[in-house]
């Protein structure tokens, strides 16, 4: 990655200034820790998110985007931001979600401002460019083709056994995904994209279990990171509903360090100099661990919550510090516990869902104010009661909560 150096205020004395960029609600720790490091705040987000809970106790200024103008819209957010700095000395800029990545990165390219760049969030960002960049560096990735070369889409699909997933390249998590299982069926939905095939790639479907890892990168070494498994496969979730639940791997198992060992990899190899990240592996049904997708973001739905809760580390907070210093001075990770946790997240069919009734004492963290959602995390000594009392709250949650809607974008893990 080009190394854009730190500018220096035009006061020494001034406090830095930050700029969050939101085309989702989230990140409210993120903004407060700012605050608490003394940085004057900015929220630039979208017309349609102003009335959103937002931490406006921490935040000097919030700019938005017009009605009907995306975040992605690359010369107008351009345009806002430069003019913001007519009168404004920002020195930082951060993306609060992970369709923010790549115009973050853009914005601080154009405006020579430190942070990740271009290259390196489209790793990050990009599904082709990250499984090609792994593949090329020994990294175990599904077989997968981009959505390019005809012949050399034919010669795969005689090549490798359905069925196939057809990905979008620049979304988040499982959004958009089709399972194919035959050769006219894949052709079908190829030819149905139109001019948008160079858009998606397709991939071998493999199924095993999977797992995530949550971790900080500080001047290129991970210095914190954390492993859990879904219990169940993100794509069934997205695409027929269900429950959303997942639990920490155990503790110094052969499991956890082949994980954490395949993460730093994956890490080392994608070029990340310091922030946060969620990764994504599959363990196959041949054993082979391998690296399905990557963002330099918080994991969503709760996860944060989770990995607080079982470490004391709070994901966004931490990740604040290390975007506001950008390697001028040494990061230290707090120190941290070791306990085992489960999160579990579902759409709900009430409104304002009640969990009263749910009273264990392992439950650290309830979900608040979030409408037809409900979700809790638990925290124990014992990786058995974990399961145990997930295994309780799957089924209560299906008879209690569970409502299935049709597909929308949500936060995703």
């Amino acid at each position: 990655m080009t190394s854009i150096p730190p500018q220096k205020p035009l006061d020494p004395a001034a406090p830095t200034t930050i700029l969050c960029v939101a085309s989702y609600f989230k990140g409210n720790d993120f903004i407060d820790q700012c605050k608490r490091e003394g940085c004057k705040v900015f929220l630039l987000t979208l017309e349609s998110l102003l009335g959103k809970p937002w931490v406006r106790e921490s935040i000097d200024e919030v700019f938005a985007l017009p009605q009907g103008t995306p975040m992605t819209d690359r010369r107008q957010l351009i345009n806002a931001v430069a003019y913001l700095m007519r009168n404004h000395d920002i020195q930082r800029v951060a993306p609060l979600d992970d369709y923010d990545v790549e115009i973050v990165a853009h914005l601080r390219e154009h405006l020579r401002i430190p942070g990740m760049g271009e290259t390196t969030a489209r790793y990050f960002r990009d599904k082709l460019a990250m499984r090609t960049r792994a593949k090329d560096r020994g990294i175990p990735v599904p077989d997968f083709v981009p959505i390019l070369h005809h012949p050399r889409i034919s010669d795969y699909l005689d090549r490798v056994p359905a069925p196939w997933l057809l990905k979008p390249r620049g979304e988040a998590s499982a959004s958009g995904i089709q399972k194919l299982h035959t050769k006219e069926e894949a052709w079908a939905a190829i030819n149905a994209l139109g001019d948008e095939q160079s858009y998606y790639l397709l991939e071998r479907f493999t199924p095993g279990d999977i797992f995530h890892v949550d971790a900080i990168t500080s001047d290129r070494e991970v210095v914190f990171a954390e492993c859990h498994q879904y219990r169940r496969p993100l794509l069934q979730i997205a695409q027929g509903g269900g429950i959303f639940a997942t639990r920490t791997v155990a503790r110094g198992s052969t499991l956890e360090r082949q994980l954490l060992e395949m993460h730093k990899r994956v890490i080392r190899e994608l070029g990340i100099v310091r922030g946060v990240t969620h990764t994504e592996f599959i363990r196959g049904q041949d054993g082979t661990i391998y690296f399905l997708e990557t963002a330099a973001r918080v994991g969503g739905v709760h996860i944060s919550d989770l990995v607080e809760a079982t470490t004391g580390i709070n994901l966004w907070r931490e990740w604040a510090k290390i975007e506001i210093t950008q390697g001028e001075k040494p990061y230290r990770v707090p120190s941290k516990r070791a306990d085992y946790g489960g999160l579990i997240v579902t759409l709900a069919k009430q409104e304002s869902p009640d969990t009263s009734a749910y009273t264990d004492p392992e439950i650290v963290w309830r979900m608040q104010d979030n409408a037809h959602h409900v979700g809790l995390a638990v925290r124990s000594p014992s990786a058995e009661r974990v399961d145990e009392l997930l295994d309780q709250y799957e089924r209560r949650f299906a008879e209690d909560f569970a409502a299935v809607l049709p597909q929308a974008r949500t936060p995703t893990a």
